[in-house]
């Protein structure tokens, strides 16, 4: 089965419609070469029972029946495709990120359901990589959370002004260079000292790079590993190429979609909220179609379950 071309929510909602329609595309996607594979014992032997959109693997072991859905973000879900692929182009295409209220709007589920499903998805935009970053990289830190004006007076109290009471996250963005723009990594860190950010950036810097920084100390000791270079923020924001414009950028996208659009985060589901916007500012130059087509494939060997989204089970982050 040739791909379509889908280039608009439109095309999208009208292709996705047809279960059947659904079901080829998400084989291809999933199986490219064709050969269904049991997510179980991996046989390739399985039988298609096409009143129930399911197969059945020849080898004799317990849950001998799967669906498309098996080993994906989607297992255990109740809803359709028809409601799950718009789902996953409306927030891999918003610029700002789509709120469950919204999406349970456009696709007439529950605010409870289309929650659970955006985080799903944001399973799925994670995009983990091992190779260390080159070039020129830049590398900042900031803190997420509510502002104090809008505190209540007793919590301005407990808590105090500044980054108290707030979520630290690191990131670190290689600049543009021959072979690529500009891509971006951030995670929570549980603070901003120099025994987290130091390991941090040897952990995704190759050594001997440029590294640019602002006078924080934490940074002082990467001399010893990589050319550091300093920007003083009391001073200047800019001294030839040594600033920290492009991080900081980046940063300022995530506020706006985490104030204009979620409102409110906790600092317990924030790490998936970076790796929304981390995917959404790495893939800014390909097209919607592009974007849902690489979320799409990375929704196999994902499982987030409600009770592990809601806490009740502790789970790696």
């Amino acid at each position: 089965m040739a791909k379509p071309e889908i280039k608009t929510l439109l095309e999208a909602v009208r292709y996705f419609s047809d279960p059947d329609r659904c079901l080829e595309y998400l084989i291809a996607q999933r199986w490219p070469d064709g050969k269904v594979t049991c997510p179980t014992c991996g046989s390739h032997e399985v039988h298609f029972i096409a009143t129930r959109r399911v197969w059945r693997c020849k080898a004799k072991h317990p849950r001998q029946q799967f669906s498309i859905k098996i080993g994906t973000i989607f297992e255990d879900s109740p809803l359709g495709f028809d409601k799950w692929l718009p789902a996953i182009w409306l927030i891999t295409s918003a610029r700002n990120g789509i709120s469950s209220y919204e999406l349970h709007r456009s696709l007439g589920v529950s605010q409870k359901s289309a929650w659970f499903m955006l985080h799903r998805i944001r399973l799925a935009m994670r995009t983990n990589s091992f190779e260390k970053m080159s070039g020129q990289v830049e590398v900042d830190e900031t803190f997420i959370g509510g502002k104090a004006r809008f505190q209540h007076e007793a919590k301005r109290k407990h808590l105090g002004r500044g980054s108290v009471g707030k979520a630290a996250v690191m990131g670190l963005l290689e600049r543009t260079s021959p072979e690529r723009h500009s891509v971006v990594r951030a995670k929570v860190v549980e603070n901003v000292r120099r025994k987290t950010l130091a390991p941090e950036v040897r952990a995704n810097v190759s050594a001997g790079v440029q590294v640019f920084t602002d006078a924080l100390a934490s940074y002082a000791d990467l001399d010893s590993d990589y050319v550091h270079q300093v920007i003083n923020h009391a001073v200047t924001y800019v001294e030839g190429n040594v600033h920290t414009n492009g991080i900081e950028n980046f940063w300022s996208l995530l506020k706006r979609s985490l104030r204009g659009t979620y409102v409110s985060v906790e600092p317990f589901h924030l790490f998936r909220y970076l790796d929304e916007q981390a995917l959404r500012f790495n893939t800014r130059e390909e097209g919607d179609g592009e974007r849902f087509e690489k979320v799409l494939g990375q929704v196999s060997g994902r499982r987030l379950t409600y009770r592990d989204l809601t806490g009740q089970t502790v789970i790696p982050c």
